[in-house]
């Protein structure tokens, strides 16, 4: 064999070699030396309403009606009134021992509906009085709580948002793997 042939064959070889490499180096991404950050761009509290029942109570004035107290119970005065009335008007009629039994009529009759027009008359009667009340009842008590914080994050063309329990620290953010780091504290900027 010519042993420009061997060399010939050889440094191509080489030379194909060299160009693989090459282009599979150029495929890569470029490693970045040190750690990697992502910069935090927005961060949104997240809230929701709570209620809280309290009562709340008040003296009120209040007015009230009720039946008046009778001054006669027994209803003595509408019975006699009735009586006397019904007697007189028995009384007028009839003649003899008519007119005898017309009265006594007349004042049972009299004295039965007299009783019953107290009755009536007082039943219809009402007195205002006036009281202090105590009245309660339950308001609620709304309040905003902070149940979390929506942070919006950004990696060169990449932007994300995490949700977090507690507010993040600083304007930028650890990235391992790809992902943040919240738990680490880091200084406010790149310094």
């Amino acid at each position: 064999m010519n042993k420009s042939i061997v060399i010939g064959a050889t440094l191509s070889v080489l030379g194909l070699g060299g160009l693989g490499y090459g282009a599979w180096q150029v495929q890569q991404a470029p490693r970045e030396s040190g750690p990697q950050f992502a910069e935090v761009v927005a961060v949104q509290p997240v809230t929701r309403s709570v209620e809280t029942p309290r009562e709340v109570c008040e003296d009120v004035v209040v007015q009230q009606q009720a039946q008046a107290p009778s001054r006669d119970p027994h209803r003595i005065a509408g019975t006699a009134a009735g009586a006397v009335i019904g007697g007189l008007l028995g009384n007028q009629v009839g003649g003899g021992s008519g007119k005898t039994l017309a009265t006594v009529a007349g004042v049972v009759g009299g004295g039965f509906a007299g009783r019953e027009i107290q009755g009536r008359i007082e039943a219809n009667q009402t007195q205002t009085y006036t009281t202090t009340q105590r009245q309660c009842h339950t308001v609620m008590d709304t309040r905003e709580e902070t149940v979390g914080y929506d942070v919006t994050w950004r990696h060169g063309d990449l932007t994300e948002v995490s949700r977090l329990d507690h507010q993040p620290q600083g304007d930028r953010v650890l990235l391992e793997e790809g992902q943040p780091r919240w738990d680490l504290p880091l200084a406010t900027s790149d310094g």
